[in-house]
């Protein structure tokens, strides 16, 4: 993919969300890669503090989320600080939340980020950020151009919407109808949001045709419906999607299971709950299992000596595999390739809630804040996501569900329903290629 227009790409440091949707539009800056607002060469000592000072916070209370009654507690109290009020009755929600007010009041106080804007600005490019508090450090700090704002779930908080959500001149590109809808009951004007759809990474998606996709979803089907229950029923509706891409008479890999822990490493235990519950089937080679610990060596040490714990260092390397990446770019480049040989997506209901769109089924594991409660709403509102049962029996019932020809389903809904293409929408939009008239086809989809 290349682009007419460069620009300059934002991201921030803080959990995996806001760098992984930046990341699928690298090939849009100027660079080639992202800025990180919290983490760049010459970042001010003050501006270094305040980042910190505001992700310290977030990452020891998602960790202490594992302690009983004090962990539930502490993440009710800082989640009550980002929560999303109920959409209906639709009504004007344009008052600023606590939150907002305690970023914007640091912003001004503090002059926090203005070195970065200040330098960023001299570039004269459009800025497109995935982070809410970096597009109003633009606009405080009178960033020239124009400033484009990437929305990473399913639905947002007030503290998505600029203070002066009516004037501001950032423009939203969303990635579903919801948010679209929801930032215009913050104030936001309609001219300024755009429903894009989330930016998948390009190499998971092909051509603009999504020959990738197709493919990939073609060797997955066999996998997910060893029986053709649902193949068998819904094969001409298969065969017109998959278009030139037929389903393979055999599956060409062991079934793949590929679970996530979250940035804070958070949920790491219930990984190895999984191995543990399917030991003989990854024993046999029936199937494989990929555990994601991300950029935390913490967490690889803990997966390697629980899967050794377990009695089965033979299979390490073999049927179990430990993606490690002390780098983020390496990290979600990885991430990326073994999407592709994923059959089944083990997560919290994160921003990887919109990979579904891959046609990848995902479980889901309990939603951690607010915004993952409205993920995993949406995820099971198109079909593409289920919650998971006891882990101590994923033996019995993941395997009921293969046979039932219910994962199938939902890798299709997910391929259906979802949006994909996000990262052509948003070239679109930088480039001004995105009219009316399409703009109206993609809000109907």
């Amino acid at each position: 993919m290349s682009t007419k227009q460069k620009i300059a790409l934002v991201a921030v440091d803080l959990g995996y969300g806001h760098q992984r949707a930046a990341f699928a539009l690298r090939h849009l800056d100027r660079r080639g890669k992202m800025t990180l607002a919290n983490n760049y060469v010459g970042i001010p000592v003050s501006d270094k503090e305040t980042w910190d000072a505001g992700r310290r916070p977030y990452e020891i209370i998602s960790r202490a989320k594992r302690i009983p009654l004090l962990g539930d507690f502490l993440f009710w109290f800082m989640d009550q600080m980002q929560k999303i009020s109920d959409f209906y009755p639709r009504r004007n929600l344009i008052k600023q939340s606590l939150q907002l007010k305690v970023n914007v009041r640091m912003i001004k106080k503090r002059n926090w980020g203005k070195h970065m804007i200040d330098s960023l600005d001299k570039e004269n490019l459009p800025m497109l950020t995935t982070f809410f508090t970096i597009a109003y450090m633009a606009e405080e700090f009178g960033y020239r151009n124009d400033i484009y704002l990437v929305v990473c779930d399913a639905d947002v908080s007030r503290a998505w919407a600029a203070p002066n959500s009516t004037t501001s001149k950032i423009k939203y590109l969303v990635p579903n109808r919801r948010v679209y809808e929801r930032l215009q009951l913050y104030g936001v004007s309609r001219e300024n949001i755009f429903f894009t759809g989330f930016p998948l990474p390009p190499e998971n998606l092909g051509k603009s045709n999504l020959n990738i996709i197709r493919h990939d979803l073609a060797a997955r089907l066999k996998n997910l419906d060893p029986n053709n229950r649902y193949i068998s029923k819904y094969k001409k509706t298969i065969a017109e999607h998959l278009k030139d891409c037929k389903l393979p008479k055999s599956a060409t890999h062991p079934l793949t299971i590929t679970f996530t822990v979250g940035g804070a490493g958070a949920q790491r235990e219930m990984g190895i709950q999984i191995v543990s519950a399917l030991k003989k089937k990854l024993e046999g080679g029936e199937v494989r299992i990929n555990l994601i610990a991300g950029i935390h060596d913490s967490v690889r040490d803990y997966f390697e000596r629980s899967v050794i714990g377990l009695g089965l260092k033979s299979v390490l390397n073999k049927n179990i595999f430990i993606l490690y990446e002390p780098k983020r770019e390496k990290y979600f480049e990885e991430f990326n390739r073994i999407m592709r040989i994923t059959d089944v997506l083990w997560t919290k209901p994160s921003e990887l809630s919109f990979y579904s769109a891959l046609g990848i089924p995902i479980i889901m594991t309990e939603p951690l804040g607010s915004q993952e409660k409205f993920n995993r709403k949406w995820l099971k509102n198109i079909g593409s996501g289920l919650d998971q049962e006891n882990v101590s029996y994923a033996n019995e019932w993941l395997f009921d569900w293969l046979n039932s020809g219910w994962l199938a389903e939902a890798a299709m809904q997910g391929f259906l329903e979802a949006p994909k293409f996000g990262a052509f929408n948003i070239e679109k939009v930088i480039n001004g290629e995105l009219d009316v008239e399409e703009q109206d086809v993609i809000l109907q989809y």
